[in-house]
């Protein structure tokens, strides 16, 4: 399909402008045309500016934010599976992407309290804090692994847009990505959401190149989709999608309508010569390798899996408790999803448009990626979902681009923890896939000046996009968009991994040194990085009465957003007087 519309797109180029200078009564004059090679040159170029500008932004967050609510956790459990191969921390998520982490933490070679017996988030704080090390060169070690997967993805998005739309469709789909804030903030932490997100879209990616080619990427397409699910548990559902359309790639590889100069697939052997033997063959391989994935992650943590359930975790009832216990996984990931069943029990709140609500809305994450999504992204996003429906070419691509994301994000909408589009960040990963086929569609619709003129817009849309992203940087957690107010705004909206994910106790420290120095502060931090280590000292003002309270509060926009008590009234007693990175607001009272 990529050397079709390559070539339909230069034949029609040179039509118009042939056409045009016909239509003047005049000579035909070709313009200049680059030679081959730098012809070739230029796309490696581009894409290489692209992702060398979100090198920068990834690395100077990951260099610049203190540790997240999250990341101590990780990089604590991280650590004990590379030190002493125990999974006896974080068992509810699968160890493929803190193996990732535990690589950059390895580089650091940090000091490792073995006798110390707290929990995994003691652990992590202990590791970080309290055991001589370095936290803000450990933490940007642990990142640097993320960081370069937040890349490697780059790269799939643009090869899948590519050979769906061309190179023009190809570099639009990695402007979208490059620029999209979510994947800018999420992909420069120590975290599991943007590695288990990537492996999603590779096998979708690697399906997709299975129709032509389906025994040599159905493994591949499986050995990613056991990555996705040896990260997080929560990218199960995605095995229901992917299936299926590993046998429809199969089918199509074989159907007896190929387009015109697209090569067979491979010879198969005789017992695979039925349709339903192809089938089945294809599940199979798909889904022993992504088993096989899954086995050797917990293997290569700890080769015999010595492992016991938590006492506290419980026995939780239910037919998905059931069904998690078919599963031909390790004890240690069953179980590991036991005790997510057990926190989606939970009674949790959440901030939507200056409420708190308990329980989840089924309408958050739409909302959520409304306020944080560039609009210039937003419109491309439906052009781009229309042209996957439209245009007849991209027809068999919309199952593979918006089936996995449709289903996934469902998923999460049905979950009761709306605390971030973080959950859902393979949404932005597909659907700069599905922009870069409005290329296509603008050539099926428009002619002439006409499609000049959608060409332009088009090219318009992604650099508005990338512009406010830009203004955003480097504060890409709170990031907004124009028609909610920017980054500043994003407090009196939205909270958690939103906004204020903890990430700024560094910057606070900073700002109280430079424009306070000396004067009495008071803290409400939500987040796991403590203080004192960056060199804040402050007290907790609802551990005293509240008119003992004089001097700064500084108050994190999450913790803000759901007062109540004696701090709901220091806030309204309180005159705001600064802002750190967005996340936390510094009051004088």
């Amino acid at each position: 399909m990529t050397r079709e519309t390559g070539t339909r797109t230069a034949r029609d180029a040179g039509t118009e402008t042939d056409g045009g200078a016909r239509a003047t009564g005049g000579p035909v004059r070709r313009l200049p045309q680059p030679s081959p090679r730098t012809r070739r040159l230029v796309l490696p170029l581009l894409v290489t500016v692209l992702l060398a500008q979100m090198a920068v932004a990834l690395v100077t967050c990951a260099a610049q934010e203190t540790p997240t609510i999250d990341e101590p956790v990780y990089v604590g459990a991280a650590t004990v599976y590379v030190r002493e191969h125990s999974l006896r921390y974080n068992p509810e998520h699968p160890p493929l992407g803190k193996l990732f982490i535990g690589a950059g933490v390895a580089l650091a070679r940090p000091h490792l309290d073995t006798s110390f017996t707290g929990d995994e988030g003691a652990v992590g704080r202990h590791l970080l804090y309290e055991s001589g090390n370095d936290p803000w060169r450990l933490m940007l070690w642990a990142r640097l692994p993320v960081i370069a997967l937040t890349l490697l993805f780059g790269l799939a998005v643009f090869a899948f847009a590519r050979e769906l739309a061309g190179a023009v469709g190809g570099l639009t789909a990695l402007a979208l990505y490059t620029f999209s804030p979510d994947v800018v903030a999420h992909g420069s932490l120590a975290t599991l959401d943007v590695p288990a997100a990537g492996f999603v879209l590779t096998s979708v990616w690697l399906l997709w190149r299975a129709r032509i080619r389906p025994w040599r990427y159905l493994p591949l397409a499986g050995a990613a989709l056991g990555a996705a699910c040896a990260t997080r548990a929560s990218t199960l559902p995605a095995v229901a999608v992917l299936v299926p359309l590993a046998v429809l790639s199969v089918r199509a590889a074989y159907g007896r309508h190929r387009p015109p100069g697209r090569p067979g697939p491979e010879p198969v052997p005789g017992q695979l010569r039925t349709p339903l033997a192809r089938a089945v063959c294809a599940v199979l391989v798909v889904l022993v390798t992504a088993v096989a994935v899954v086995w050797v992650s917990y293997l290569a943590v700890d080769p015999r899996l010595r492992w016991a359930l938590p006492p506290e975790v419980g026995r939780p009832h239910g037919l998905r408790v059931r069904l998690a216990g078919l599963l031909p996984f390790p004890r240690p990931y069953r179980d590991g999803m036991l005790i997510q069943f057990g926190l989606e029990a939970r009674p949790w709140q959440t901030f939507l448009f200056g409420r708190v609500h308990t329980g989840p809305l089924w309408y958050y994450l739409p909302a959520a990626f409304a306020v944080k999504t560039p609009l210039g992204t937003l419109v491309l996003w439906a052009a781009g979902t229309g042209a996957l429906l439209a245009v007849r070419g991209l027809r068999p691509a919309a199952l593979y681009v918006l089936l996995p994301a449709v289903v996934l994000t469902a998923f999460v909408m049905d979950s009761a923890r709306d605390f971030g589009t973080r959950y859902a960040v393979l949404v932005p990963m597909l659907l700069a896939v599905a922009a870069g086929c409005v290329p296509v569609l603008v050539r099926r619709a428009f002619r002439d000046t006409r499609r000049r003129w959608a060409f332009a817009a088009t090219g318009a849309l992604v650099a508005f996009a990338a512009v406010s992203s830009v203004r955003a940087y480097p504060y890409y957690l709170p990031y907004s968009n124009e028609a909610f107010g920017g980054p500043a705004a994003t407090h009196l909206r939205l909270h958690d991994s939103n906004v204020d994910w903890g990430q700024d106790l560094g910057r606070l420290a900073d700002r109280l040194r430079e424009r306070y120095p000396g004067e009495r502060v008071w803290l409400v931090y939500k987040g796991s990085g403590v203080p004192a280590r960056y060199g804040i000292r402050a007290a907790d003002p609802r551990a005293v009465p509240p008119d003992t309270v004089h001097g700064l509060l500084a108050v994190s926009d999450s913790a803000a957003a759901r007062a109540t008590g004696r701090l709901a009234l220091l806030l309204r007693t309180s005159r705001p007087v600064d802002d750190v990175g967005h996340s936390i607001t510094v009051y004088r009272r």
